[in-house]
């Protein structure tokens, strides 16, 4: 396994995890920095979580596009699926279990949240993809093992966004509703590579519903 992005810092906000009623684990996009993706917890304002954000090495989960065979993206993509490993692990040491653990990605950080998703099928408290799909070439095997238990799950996108093809959403909304999770899709029409406020407003909710 190599370990190049299991070397970048893990960057916190909100509150500590041993006195949290639950996490969110954020993955930023391409080019972007792990404070990046925290400046959606201050919009989402909910101070009895535990935000974590780890740093992707140079910036990038992988350095090809999320369309292109997964073998391409190695080893940058299995690391970065170990980064998620690794800190969900550490959230489940603290005592929060996965069902109060939100998973939430935007682009880049979308689509890595989406395919880890389907990969370790199980009850999470929520999974949010902003303008992302499942990573692979349209000949991906999708015959993901397991299930996702009724898990809630957010795919929002632009309906035209030059990154994420409308159909790979589609199919990543399938995919999902055949491993049992409760998928809501929002297509936005024209709208930019950016997220809006009802994602926004989506996400808050969702976190409202965890127990």
């Amino acid at each position: 396994m190599n370990a190049l992005h299991q070397a970048q810092p893990i960057v916190t906000f909100g509150a500590p995890l041993d006195r949290a009623r639950a996490a969110m684990l954020m993955l930023h996009g391409r080019g972007a920095l792990a404070e990046d993706i925290l400046s959606l917890a201050r919009e989402l304002a909910r101070d009895d979580f535990a935000y974590l954000a780890p740093q992707a090495a140079n910036q990038t989960w992988y350095p090809y596009r999320f369309l292109e065979p997964i073998a391409r993206n190695e080893p940058w993509f299995s690391s970065a699926l170990k980064v998620i490993d690794d800190a969900l692990a550490r959230v489940v040491a603290a005592k929060i279990p996965h069902t109060r653990i939100i998973l939430l990605g935007f682009s880049q950080g979308a689509c890595l949240t989406l395919e880890y998703v389907a990969r370790h099928a199980r009850r999470y408290g929520g999974v949010a993809g902003l303008t992302g799909g499942l990573i692979g070439s349209d000949e991906t095997p999708r015959a993901y093992p397991g299930s996702l238990d009724g898990t809630p799950i957010f795919l929002g996108c632009s309906d035209v966004d030059f990154h994420i093809p409308k159909a790979r959403v589609l199919e990543t909304e399938r995919v999902l509703n055949q491993l049992g999770g409760a998928v809501t899709t929002r297509l936005y029409p024209q709208m930019g590579h950016s997220v809006n406020a009802d994602e926004i407003d989506f996400v808050r909710a969702m976190m409202d519903q965890l127990k």
